[in-house]
This record gives C-alpha cells, structure tokens and sequence, in this order.
C-alpha cells in the first residue's frame, strides 16, 4: 500500500533552474542527447549529467544508450502535462528585447505542447473540433464524441489503435497561455503528427513554436 503523492520531491526536481531547463527541453523535442541538453540549459556537460541522473531517478526522464551517446525523452507524457500546469501559476517575467518579444508571441500564437499543438492555434482545433462533435466536453475534460471516427477516416488516422494505446485516446489539456483546454492525449498526437506530415503546420528552428501553413484546412479539419 502507498501513501500520498509526494508533490514536494517532485517540485524540488524541477526548484533547480538548470533541471527545469533539461525538462523544458524535452517538451519541445522527444529525444536529445545529453550534449544538446547541456547546450540547451546552458551548463557544462558534466553538471547537466548530474542533473539528468537525478531526473531519471526521479522518474521525470528516461534514457538509452546508442554507441558513444545517450539520449533522454520524457518517462511519460504526464511530465510535459505537469510542466504545461506550472506555467499556468508560475510567473511571467517582463522581455527584455524584440527577440524575446518575437520569440514569446510565436510561442502563444501556435506551438507544440510536448506532442499536441497547443497556444492560440491549439484552442482554436479544440473549438473546430468541437463544432464537428469530433471531442464533447464531459466534466470539465474532453471525451470522444460521434464524429470522431468520421475525422480520422478523411485524415488517414486509425481510431482503434489510438483506443488500444496505454495512454487516454483524448483529455483535455489547460493551455497556459490561453487558459482554456486544447486537445491532448494518443487523439491530439495524432493529429498534430498529422497535420506535420500533410504540410499544414511546420515546425520553426531553435524553439516549440509551429509555423501555419494552411490554417483553413487545419481548423476545417
């Protein structure tokens, strides 16, 4: 038998500004190794390999070996859910310069949340896809609705494998910056994975913001 969770181990892992960073990192792209991570984070690689032990043994991370490199991914999607909640209380401090004024309306405008879309452009697919009865609002979260099969069949995706994925097939996910829901879950990965693949949406360099390519047939989707 358990006991309580314990929050506070947990956000002691990420108190570190360092560790949050390695974190952050990962929600933007699935796997990295550990140099990039070290880059990214802005520390030595051998702080940012004691940083990343601790997160692997704190469950947040999980690692591979592959040759002479190691690579770090989340340990589940539920990190990148709690990450994205933290930003709703966490505070947001003044930009200091046009880069980071571009850098932070890109990222409000559409970006990635771990593997959903997620920003403007990720509540506004919520709304489309609620219109088309493709999700429904139940209790405060997103289930399946009656049109959900029709959507996947026009775009390719196979609902009953989503279903038999581990992870819910679609939850609600609170956006931090629009504070409403957006589409998470195997449904929102699919879509999003989608959407790369069709040319819709492109990914931009150097952070999680997602370029619109053709947003008419994104938001009719």
């Amino acid at each position: 038998m358990r006991g309580e969770a314990d929050v506070a181990a947990a956000a002691a892992l990420l108190a570190e500004p360092a560790r949050a960073a390695l974190v952050v990192a990962l929600t933007e792209d699935e796997v990295l190794p550990a140099s990039e991570l070290a880059a990214r984070a802005g520390v030595a690689p051998s702080t940012a390999s004691e940083h990343l032990r601790r997160l692997v043994e704190g469950g947040f991370l999980a690692s591979r070996k592959n040759g002479r490199h190691r690579y770090f991914r989340l340990a589940d999607p539920a990190v990148a859910d709690a990450v994205e909640a933290l930003a709703i209380v966490a505070p947001q401090p003044p930009v200091r310069s046009l880069r980071e004024a571009t850098k932070s309306d890109l990222i409000r405008s559409a970006r990635t949340c771990y593997d959903h879309l997620a920003g403007r452009l990720g509540v506004d697919l919520a709304a489309a896809l609620e219109r088309q009865r493709v999700v429904v609002r139940r209790n405060g979260d997103y289930a399946l609705g009656p049109g959900a099969q029709r959507c996947c069949e026009a775009l390719g995706i196979d609902l009953a494998e989503l279903e038999a994925q581990r992870r819910p097939v679609v939850r609600g996910c609170l956006d931090w910056s629009e504070r409403e829901l957006h589409v998470a879950g195997a449904l929102g990965a699919a879509l999003a994975n989608r959407f790369f693949e069709l040319g819709w949406i492109r990914r931009r360099e150097g952070n999680r913001s997602v370029e619109i390519v053709d947003e008419r047939r994104l938001l009719g989707a």
